[in-house]
């Protein structure tokens, strides 16, 4: 295993494999996932230290970060560079690039997979089925109307493991917080594109735009995180808006 191993370094054009993860039992494919201000993100970045420290080498992804393309962030200030998942990237034909190059890649971390496409969500399963990668995957499950989004769907049909963050998120009543509400010019919207992405300070003056890009600019459009109770007859708290308020992502 030893002289194997060395050869493939020395090699630019080996393509290597998945690191020691088929030594042990094989990849395994796990999602985690939760409402909005659940710790998503900070477990990500908490997974990618923990197997990076004990030399492991991995790829760390995202879409729709708080802090534009190319960065995994938090809401706690941690942040780290990161591959931009566009609709067209194919993430099996990234890692096997890298491969090519002599570059190992033993895991994936996939922050906002919720907002993958499910073609993308079948290339990670077929990266820890015939590679042997671990790809540890984040996300929200449902969107504002409580429908699971397509790509957490497949990761609920297809993940070896499913976990729910545990860091409790309450809503205003103080019940624990389930659903991630839009709420449109101070009321909660019930229609509209899956994935609009507003900006939840408390300025007035957010920018914001639907899945297609269309400003929205001239609408308020925030989220919050209600417990099952209120997001269902719209009850948004004794205080419409308050600062602090997160966005979807």
């Amino acid at each position: 295993m030893t002289s194997s191993t060395s050869s493939l370094d020395e090699d630019p054009n080996a393509c290597v494999a998945a690191g020691d993860s088929r030594l042990r039992r094989g990849g395994s494919l796990k999602f985690f996932y939760g409402p909005m201000d659940c710790g998503k993100s900070t477990l990500a970045l908490q997974m990618d230290y923990n197997h990076a420290r004990q030399g492991r080498r991995g790829l760390v992804l995202t879409t729709i970060d708080r802090a534009g393309p190319g960065r995994l962030s938090t809401r706690i200030g941690l942040g780290k560079e990161a591959v931009d998942v566009s609709a067209d990237l194919d993430i099996r034909g990234l890692v096997r690039q890298r491969w090519q190059q002599g570059i190992r890649v033993d895991y994936l971390i996939c922050d906002e997979a919720s907002f993958y496409t499910v073609a993308q969500i079948e290339q990670l399963a077929d990266l820890v089925d015939t590679s042997d990668v671990d790809v540890y995957a984040f996300g929200l499950a449902t969107d504002f109307r409580t429908s699971l989004f397509p790509a957490a769907q497949r990761l609920f049909e297809l993940a070896d493991e499913v976990t729910r963050v545990q860091v409790e998120v309450l809503c205003w009543c103080g019940r624990p917080g389930l659903l991630n509400a839009r709420v449109v010019n101070g009321g909660i919207a019930r229609e509209g594109d899956q994935v609009v992405i507003g900006d939840t300070s408390s300025s007035d003056s957010a920018d914001s735009a639907d899945s297609s890009g269309q400003d929205l600019t001239e609408q308020d459009v925030r989220y919050q995180v209600l417990c099952r109770r209120h997001h269902r007859v719209g009850d948004l708290g004794p205080t419409a808006r308050q600062e602090g308020q997160l966005r979807l992502v």
